[in-house]
Parts: C-alpha cells; sequence; structure tokens
C-alpha cells in the first residue's frame, strides 16, 4: 500500500511538472496576458479613458514624477520602461491600482492615486497592464517576468 502512495504522489507531481511547463497551471511571466493581441488594444482603449490624464497618452507620466510638488504628492509615474511600474509584481501592481497607493502603503501616506476596484473590473485591469508591458523592451519585459517568478517561488 505504501509502494501505491508513492507511486500515486510521484503522478501527480509528474503530472503538475507537465502541465505547469505548457503553461495549464501558474506562469512564470505572471498573469497580464501582454502577448494577447486582443487584450492589448482592449487595455490601451482603456488606459487612454481611464489613465492617461495622468499617466499620460504615451505612458510618460507626469514630470519631475520622483519629486514631491507643492502639496506634498508625488506626481503619477511613468508606466514605460523608464518608470517603476516594471519593478513590481504583477500582484502588487493590482493591488495598486484597485485599493490605491495610500490604502497599500498606509501609515498616513497620501496619494493621489485612488483605487479603481469600483471603476474597472479584473478583466479591466488586466487588460489595461496587458497594454502597458507590452510596450516594454524585451529586455525589461524579461526582468519583470523574472520579479513574477521570485514573487511566486
Amino acid at each position: 500500500m505504501k509502494f501505491f502512495g508513492s507511486s500515486v504522489a510521484l503522478g501527480v507531481a509528474v503530472l503538475g511538472a507537465v502541465l505547469w511547463s505548457q503553461g495549464t497551471v501558474g506562469n512564470a511571466a505572471g498573469v497580464f496576458p501582454y502577448q494577447d493581441d486582443a487584450a492589448v488594444a482592449r487595455g490601451e482603449v482603456i488606459y487612454q479613458d481611464n489613465c492617461a490624464s495622468c499617466h499620460g497618452d504615451q505612458l510618460q507620466g507626469e514630470a519631475n514624477w520622483r519629486e514631491r510638488d507643492e502639496e506634498g504628492y508625488l506626481p503619477a509615474p511613468p508606466h514605460n520602461a523608464s518608470g517603476h511600474t516594471w519593478h513590481h509584481a504583477d500582484q502588487q501592481l493590482l493591488t495598486i491600482t484597485r485599493k490605491g497607493t495610500a490604502a497599500l502603503v498606509g501609515n498616513g501616506y497620501r496619494s493621489r492615486m485612488e483605487g479603481y476596484e469600483d471603476v474597472l473590473s479584473e478583466a479591466d485591469l488586466l487588460a489595461v497592464f496587458a497594454y502597458i508591458k507590452s510596450t516594454w523592451p524585451a529586455e525589461v519585459i524579461a526582468r519583470h517576468n523574472e520579479i513574477n517568478k521570485q514573487v511566486e517561488n
């Protein structure tokens, strides 16, 4: 009986490894469908309608985005390769966008970035990030995928 149990466990492990390697379970690249042309196109429209007014129509962010303004707020950062978006794992980016920066950081942190969980669906958020990620150079995408992989492990 012990042999049978070990064989089943080994079989499940092998099946899991095969499915994972084929992309059926988990995804080392993260959850953003940046290689899906339809998701990217939809995400660009949603981005332009909801995000571009602060983060720029070309993902360029606001000027001097690393320096607090006269009211103590940081300007909206770029989402292109020059920004820090790609430094964060997918799940963290989704949480920031759902809840807003202040809610995530806490401790009285102030931000103009409000949460969008009551504005955009989960599918909308994934599409927006698919669009953003699709604009990054291959080496930035590879580094972002590595960040996602480290978070998953």
